[in-house]
């Protein structure tokens, strides 16, 4: 063959030349599908792959984040699967799409409902701008729950008289709380309290009037079996205690005051009830009732005599009724 630029040696025939060039036109067409089929996937993989694929998780709340994927004049949207330990080992390694993550302009997916057992689980994202798309970037690692950070309750020490209670923040059904309590100066008699479930303020003691009382909480997590640390202790003295018997006091004195004054009274109103009962009191009508306290009654022998006796006597107002009773019948 000859070198190129160099002329054809001579003697080749015509139909030698004709078949070794008749291929450039379909060489040139060959090459130009080539680049056109680059150039289509090359649009196609435009979008960049997330990155700074992470996992915020804390009281068991599980959040999966990344950085954006920037697109000057598009709205990229994202994509999240998941894959746990069935899938890997019974599923063909598939992979599970969470709905609530599915084209999504956030670049957070709440993923504590889908990775709800205590196993390993792998997550990846994808970009999305209308049929383009990015690869797949996967979380470095596995992710399990059993990893989550678990913070102290909130929470506040109350003394309500002698009454040493606390108040707790209810965490969620997953979350126990261990609380210990303990008078100050005598931490080796310390005492705890579970509780199980938040409802109201939690009564914890009944403390002494003087030394303060010390309190500290820690959550407890039973699907993990996990503790978080103690949160910073809190403590609180009896409050009015003096005021309290003061009160108690000028109650009790008032109480005295206004039996000792209502006694007579109502003594006094049983008497008059109880002597109303058994003896009332009859009331004249008032063609009896007499303008003049005494009364003279002229008593005469009879109708014939000249003369008459002229007695005078004084009778009570009870005589006269019970006379003219007599004199009636």
């Amino acid at each position: 063959m000859a070198s190129p630029g160099r002329a054809p040696c001579p003697g080749m025939e015509t139909s030698e030349l004709h078949s070794r060039y008749i291929h450039i036109p379909s060489f040139f067409l060959s090459s130009f599908l080539f680049l056109l089929f680059l150039g289509i996937l090359g649009e196609d993989a435009l979008l960049p792959v997330p990155q700074n694929i992470s996992i915020l998780s804390t009281n068991m709340k599980h959040f999966l984040t990344w950085s954006p994927v920037i697109i000057p004049g598009e709205t990229v949207r994202y994509s999240v699967e998941f894959q746990g330990e069935y899938e890997r080992e019974y599923a063909n390694e598939s992979w599970i799409p969470i709905c609530e993550c599915s084209l999504i302009t956030a670049t957070v997916c709440n993923i504590t409902e889908d990775v709800a057992a205590t196993v390993a689980y792998k997550l990846r994202v994808r970009a999305d701008v209308g049929a383009r798309r990015s690869e797949w970037g996967t979380l470095k690692g596995f992710f399990n729950r059993i990893t989550t950070s678990l913070t102290p309750p909130p929470m506040k020490v109350i003394a309500d008289g002698y009454q040493l209670l606390v108040d707790l923040e209810d965490m969620g059904p997953a979350f126990q709380f261990y609380v210990l309590y303990w008078k100050k100066g005598q931490e080796s008699r310390m005492q705890q309290k579970v509780v199980k479930e938040v409802r109201s303020v939690i009564h914890l003691d009944t403390m002494e009037a003087g030394p303060e009382y010390c309190v500290k909480a820690q959550t407890y997590v039973e699907a993990i079996n996990r503790s978080s640390s103690f949160s910073q202790t809190q403590c609180v003295r009896a409050q009015g205690g003096t005021s309290m018997w003061l009160v108690t006091a000028l109650i009790s004195s008032a109480g005295f005051a206004v039996a000792a004054l209502t006694l007579p009274f109502l003594t006094w109103k049983t008497s008059k009830i109880f002597q109303y009962s058994c003896c009332p009191v009859a009331v004249l009508p008032d063609t009896l009732k007499v303008s003049e306290p005494p009364t003279q009654l002229i008593l005469c022998g009879s109708e014939e005599a000249e003369q008459c006796d002229l007695m005078v006597r004084v009778v009570p107002s009870e005589e006269v009724v019970r006379l003219w009773i007599q004199e009636t019948l």
